[in-house]
């Protein structure tokens, strides 16, 4: 029985080597036939480019996992650099009906642009692509497709005839981020470079940014100046130094702190990074409107301006002025003279006090109030202030259970029911 069993084991061990040994074989079989495969589908040879191996391992690298560190890197990049964050609410809900073509891509910091899909490709949010450039091509991040791009195409762009819509190319290559990458390694040395030039040349003009195109062919320089600059030179300067193609994009003081970015006094990020894309022009009389205090640490934001939240609830408040006169009334009443201290004007209360240099024994009076009492003056009357108080003349008292009180016994209503009774009388005494 023990030299049955030993034999036993020895025919399965020699079969186990000989299907390891045939497993072996597939394998290098396996890797050779993908391997070139994967080579023809990302563009590169085998011979000039040889497997990798990891630094701290003899194990090389996988080139599939290599590909999507390469593009997990892009999208690091643009998650920190790129303001105006989307959301698309409709990522998860499929819609066969929809066949727009307009792609909206994201670029450095808050520049956007909305492209067209012609080729039909699966695109999705987070996606890498290259976008047609003026000159070349440049490297862009997937924000919105479909329905909601065409929604935010229809509001953002005004002249929506007269624009032109980018084509993408094709998915980013491991090519493209290549050069993607160098260009970007190279922005802040430029923008040094391009800040110390301006100054050597006593130029009034702020460098605020440079973006290098992902083709690596061209730059963009964001500069701020008061007046116009004659920057004709300069652009041969920047051309011959940096041995790219430059473009000059003047922008404001409020475009600039959207770039940079930051924290607002509410402990939140500033609108301009965070979704507001279009800066309308902010006035002091916004704030005096809304009786904000003419505090200017309060009202200015990062870049020395007016804040645009300024702006949100104008509307409102200019609606509730109208319900107000022109000039808040001194009221004479049955206590004597109130002058007004205080004004509410979404809750359309109005703080009368009996000084006018006080706000002692200050009394709340509502607006529709404060107008009746002030149509009473206007007839020579003087009604109590509160409602509740009994008035001194009888016949002409406003009664305090009245929730009406633009039409009680004295208004122009009752007037003329008077009259046409009187009319009716008098034609009855003449039958």
């Amino acid at each position: 029985m023990d030299q049955q069993t030993k034999g036993d084991q020895q025919r399965d061990q020699q079969d186990w080597q000989r299907n390891a040994h045939s497993h072996r074989q597939v394998g290098k079989q396996h890797d050779q036939q993908s391997e070139p495969l994967l080579d023809q589908q990302w563009g590169d040879q085998p011979e000039q480019q040889p497997r990798q191996h990891h630094p701290q391992s003899s194990q090389p690298y996988d080139r599939l996992s290599d590909h999507h560190d390469m593009y997990q890197q892009v999208r690091d990049y643009f998650n920190r650099h790129l303001k105006l964050g989307t959301r698309n609410w409709l990522s998860d809900i499929h819609d066969p009906s929809d066949g727009s073509t307009i792609v909206e891509v994201r670029f450095k910091n808050t520049r956007k642009q909305f492209c067209d899909n012609a080729e039909g490709l699966d695109l999705q949010q987070g996606d890498v692509v290259a976008v047609e450039a003026p000159t070349g091509h440049d490297i862009g991040l997937v924000s919105l497709t479909g329905y909601l791009a065409q929604k935010q195409f229809k509001r953002k762009i005004r002249q929506k005839k007269k624009y032109k819509f980018p084509l993408i190319y094709r998915k980013a290559r491991p090519s493209d981020i290549e050069k993607w990458r160098r260009a970007k390694s190279r922005e802040i040395a430029i923008r040094n470079r391009a800040r110390e030039i301006v100054r050597q040349r006593g130029i009034e003009m702020k460098v605020s940014d440079v973006e290098v195109q992902g083709d690596h062919t061209k730059a963009i320089f964001y500069y701020l100046a008061d007046g116009r600059v004659d920057f004709r030179e300069l652009i041969r300067m920047y051309a011959r130094e940096f041995q790219l193609k430059v473009e000059m994009r003047q922008i404001g003081a409020r475009q600039e702190a959207s770039l940079i970015g930051g924290l607002d006094t509410s402990g939140r990020e500033i609108c301009g990074s965070a979704w507001k894309w279009y800066f309308e022009s902010v006035k002091i009389a916004a704030a005096k409107i809304q009786q904000l205090p003419a505090n200017a640490r309060k009202l200015t934001g990062h870049c020395g301006k007016l804040k645009p939240s300024l702006m949100y609830e104008l509307d409102t408040y200019l609606e509730a002025w109208q319900h107000f006169p022109e000039k808040i009334p001194v009221l004479k009443t049955a206590e004597g003279t109130w002058y007004p201290q205080k004004t509410d004007v979404l809750q359309q209360k109005v703080w009368y006090s009996p000084s006018p240099d006080s706000f002692m024994n200050a009394e709340e009076v509502p607006l529709q109030r404060l107008l009746w009492i002030a149509w009473e003056n206007q007839k020579g009357k003087q009604p109590p202030l509160r409602q509740d108080q009994p008035a001194q003349s009888g016949s002409d008292a406003f009664t305090s259970g009245s929730s009406d009180i633009l039409t009680n016994k004295t208004g122009p209503n009752n007037k003329r029911q008077r009259r046409r009774k009187s009319k009716s009388s008098s034609h009855a005494q003449k039958k």
